[in-house]
């Protein structure tokens, strides 16, 4: 498996729950949301917020693909065949986990004792968490901000884990890159990468996968027109996407468009991009549904 096969003795059994009634259907609301996360992460939203009664529909606003240059791909082999070096390696998103991992070779710990095994995955929000469990990752061997953090990201994550960091440590950053970007290390995990090297340890980056602007179809262009103007609520996870709106969509009118903004860096890039309405809300499904809810 993924990680490290002798990891999985330390992990604590899953516990049984008991059977229970399957809920009543749920009302579905005219609140429609448009989920802009990439393709897989925006099938998953639209199900959950169905299952919660609103209904959803996904716009991809970014296409996410494997990382294809020979270098990139020589550094991740590298690192997966290293992992037991690293203190710890953290994965920027669900895509950094699902590419890292795609080789699907067993990594190269099994010669190192059990109990000498300290790498840390590192995740900054439950949807990298839910890959990584995905991958094999033994849940106790993953720290992530905690369920309730004001938010998930760079920040909330270092509060959990700066304390595992010492003097001398190798901390792995497994990232994506823009497609025709230079590979720099990004808002978050650059302010991460400063606050791991001020604790005297050596930051690593590698580029499992990219990141580009979606090719919409005819259906997919007439939905944003529409969703520009009818009322519905436009999840938006990342300024990238809201670039790529911009350029996918051209003339959009966003002046009456609503938006929940699961950052206030990415408010204030939907603000700028001319939404007429832009909440706030962690990108947590019960606080989208509860801002849905609240502003209705």
């Amino acid at each position: 498996m993924p990680w490290a096969s002798p990891l999985r003795h330390n992990c604590a059994p899953a516990v049984p729950g008991a059977l229970t009634p399957l809920p009543a259907e749920p009302a579905v609301t005219t609140n429609r949301v448009i989920v802009t996360r990439p393709a897989r992460e925006a099938a998953h939203w639209v199900e959950q917020l169905a299952a919660r009664g609103h209904a959803a529909t996904a716009l991809p606003l970014i296409a996410i693909g494997a990382c294809t240059d020979p270098g990139a791909r020589a550094a991740i082999a590298r690192a997966r065949a290293q992992l037991d070096s690293y203190r710890a390696a953290m994965f920027v998103s669900g895509n950094a986990v699902d590419y890292f991992f795609e080789q699907k070779e067993p990594l190269a710990l099994t010669e190192t004792a059990p109990s000498a095994i300290k790498t840390r995955a590192w995740a900054p929000g439950p949807g990298t968490l839910r890959a990584l469990l995905r991958a094999g990752v033994p849940l106790d061997c993953i720290d992530s901000p905690a369920p309730d953090a004001t938010q998930f990201d760079s920040e909330s994550l270092w509060q959990q884990v700066a304390t595992q960091v010492r003097a001398g440590d190798r901390i792995l950053i497994v990232r994506g890159c823009s497609e025709g970007a230079e590979p720099g290390p990004g808002i978050g995990r650059d302010w991460l990468a400063r606050q791991i090297e001020q604790a005297g340890a050596t930051v690593e980056f590698v580029v499992a996968y990219t990141r580009g602007a979606p090719r919409l179809t005819p259906e997919q262009t007439t939905l944003a027109h529409a969703a520009a103007g009818d009322g519905s609520w436009w999840l938006l996870s990342s300024s990238e996407a809201l670039a790529h709106l911009a350029s996918a969509a051209p003339g959009l009118a966003l002046h009456t468009a609503r938006a929940l903004a699961t950052h206030p860096r990415i408010a204030q890039a939907a603000r700028a991009a001319g939404f007429g309405s832009v909440h706030e809300c962690r990108p947590a499904l019960d606080d989208v549904v509860a801002s849905i809810e609240s502003a209705a």
